[in-house]
C-alpha cells in the first residue's frame, strides 16, 4: 500500500552526537498526505508527481499534487506552505497505545549534536504527526479523472492572475491543459506532442514564448501552447475556450496581451460583440457548405453517417431534423458526432443540423441537405445473381 509523506528537516541539522542519532537527522518530521473524500471514503494513495507555484508570501505557495489510486483514477490535491507548517507546529505525534503522549522541541537548532540526551529519547521514539496534511479548505481534488496521468507542471507566471494553469501528461504520450480557477477546474485542450504514442519523461514551460518543452527517451518536442487559431474565427468560440493565453482582439482569437476580451473565470461571451447575420453560420465539415447545406443523395433503404465535428468537451451536441421537428442528442466519440441513417425512407427526407449548446451559446456547425434516390441497380439484383450462382454449381456437380 502506498503512503504519501511530506517530511521537514532543518537545514542545520548534522545529526546527532556519536551516542545517539549519529549520521541521522534529529529534526526530521513526517506527515501524511490525505487526498481524497472521506465521506465517500474514496483515498488516492499513490503520490505521482509534484508541481509547485510560489508566492510572494511563503505561506501562500500552493503544492499541485497528482495521485493515482488502484482503480486507474487520477485526482489533483492542492496544499499551502502554511497548511503543512500548522500541522508539523501543532499536530501531536503519533504514538503506541500504551506509550504517552509527550510533546518534543519543533524548533530548529543551531547545533543539532547538543541536544539534550532526554530529548533525544523523544526523537527516538516517533517523527510522525498523528494529523494528516488536508488540501486547501478541506475541499478535496481539484480534479478527478479516469485518465492514467504521470507528469504535473504548473504555470506560476498566471498565479497572480486568480487561476493557474497545470499542464497533465498522460501515459499514452498525450497532455492536457487544464485551467483552475476559484471555483472550477477545467481541462481545455488536449495535445499530442508525438506522431506515436510514448512515454513523457519530462515537461517544462517557457513562459514568455509559452512554448513547451516536453522529452521522451527519443524525442525534444517543442508545442506551442498559445495556439488560439484552433479556437476558430468567432469571439464567442475564443473567450468560450477560457484559454488564458489567448483572447478576441476584434478581429480573431489571438495570443495574451492586456486589450483583449478574455474572462477565463465563466467564459461570458456576452462581452462579444454582436455578430452580423451574415457570419453566425459556419459550417467546419465542408468549406464549400452554406446555410442551405450540402446537399447529399442517399439510395433507398441504405446507412448513411452524418458527421459534425466536435469542437469542445464542454458542449452539448444534437442532431436536428427540421423537416420531421425532430432531435436526438450526440455522444462525441473521437472528436465527432455521428447520427445513423439506419435505413433511407421518405421519413429521412429532409434538412438535419447539427447544434451545439455551451452556457446558452448555440450555434449550428454542420447543415446537410438529405434526398432519397433509386435503390442501387446492384442491390436488387445481387439475389438473382446468388440464385444463379447456386443453380449453375447444382448442375455442374451433376
Amino acid at each position: 500500500m502506498w503512503l504519501p509523506f511530506v517530511t521537514q528537516v532543518c537545514m542545520a541539522d548534522v545529526g546527532g552526537p556519536k551516542s545517539n542519532l549519529q549520521f541521522r537527522w534529529t529534526s526530521q518530521l513526517n506527515a501524511r498526505l490525505f487526498c481524497g473524500n472521506a465521506d465517500s471514503r474514496q483515498h488516492f494513495s499513490q503520490l505521482v508527481d509534484v508541481a509547485t507555484v510560489h508566492a510572494d508570501r511563503w505561506q501562500d505557495t500552493r503544492v499541485y499534487a497528482l495521485f493515482r489510486n488502484e482503480w486507474g483514477m487520477s485526482a489533483v490535491c492542492v496544499y499551502t506552505i502554511q497548511d503543512i507548517d500548522n500541522i508539523f507546529m501543532t499536530s501531536p505525534f503519533k504514538v503506541s497505545s500504551q506509550a504517552k503522549q509527550r510533546d518534543r522541541p519543533r524548533e530548529c537548532v543551531s547545533d543539532s549534536r547538543t541536544i539534550y540526551p532526554d530529548t533525544m529519547r523523544m526523537i527516538e521514539e516517533t517523527s510522525d504527526m498523528d494529523q494528516c496534511i488536508e488540501p486547501l479548505n478541506k475541499s478535496g481534488p481539484i480534479l478527478l479523472n479516469h485518465h492514467i496521468y504521470t507528469h504535473i507542471y504548473a504555470d506560476s507566471s498566471q498565479h497572480k492572475q486568480n487561476h493557474t494553469v497545470l499542464f497533465l501528461s498522460l501515459n499514452n504520450g498525450g497532455i492536457h491543459k487544464v485551467i483552475r480557477t476559484k471555483n472550477q477546474t477545467l481541462v481545455i485542450a488536449e495535445y499530442e506532442p508525438f506522431n506515436h504514442k510514448d512515454h513523457i519523461l519530462s515537461m517544462i514551460l517557457h513562459p514568455s514564448s509559452r512554448k513547451l518543452y516536453v522529452n521522451s527517451r527519443s524525442e525534444l518536442v517543442q508545442l506551442n501552447v498559445a495556439n488560439c487559431d484552433k479556437y476558430g474565427d468567432r469571439c464567442e468560440d475564443c473567450v468560450l475556450a477560457r484559454d488564458p493565453y489567448c483572447g478576441w482582439n476584434n478581429t480573431h482569437c489571438s495570443p495574451e496581451t492586456n486589450d483583449l476580451l478574455q474572462i477565463v473565470s465563466t467564459g461570458n461571451y456576452a462581452i462579444c460583440p454582436a455578430q452580423q447575420p451574415e457570419k453566425a453560420f459556419r459550417s467546419t465539415t465542408n468549406t464549400h457548405a452554406d446555410k442551405n447545406g450540402e446537399s447529399i443523395t442517399v439510395p433507398s433503404q441504405s446507412k448513411y453517417f452524418l458527421q459534425c465535428p466536435v469542437l469542445s468537451h464542454h458542449a452539448k451536441y444534437s442532431w436536428v431534423h427540421v423537416n420531421g421537428n425532430s432531435s436526438k442528442s450526440c455522444k462525441s466519440k473521437d472528436h465527432e458526432c455521428l447520427l445513423l441513417i439506419n435505413s433511407m425512407s421518405l421519413e429521412q427526407v429532409g434538412t438535419y443540423k447539427c447544434v451545439s449548446e455551451e452556457l446558452g451559446y448555440r450555434k449550428d456547425l454542420a447543415v446537410y441537405d438529405l434526398q432519397m434516390g433509386s435503390r442501387a441497380v446492384g442491390q436488387l439484383s445481387s439475389p438473382l445473381v446468388w440464385v444463379c450462382l447456386i443453380a449453375a454449381l447444382i448442375k455442374s456437380l451433376t
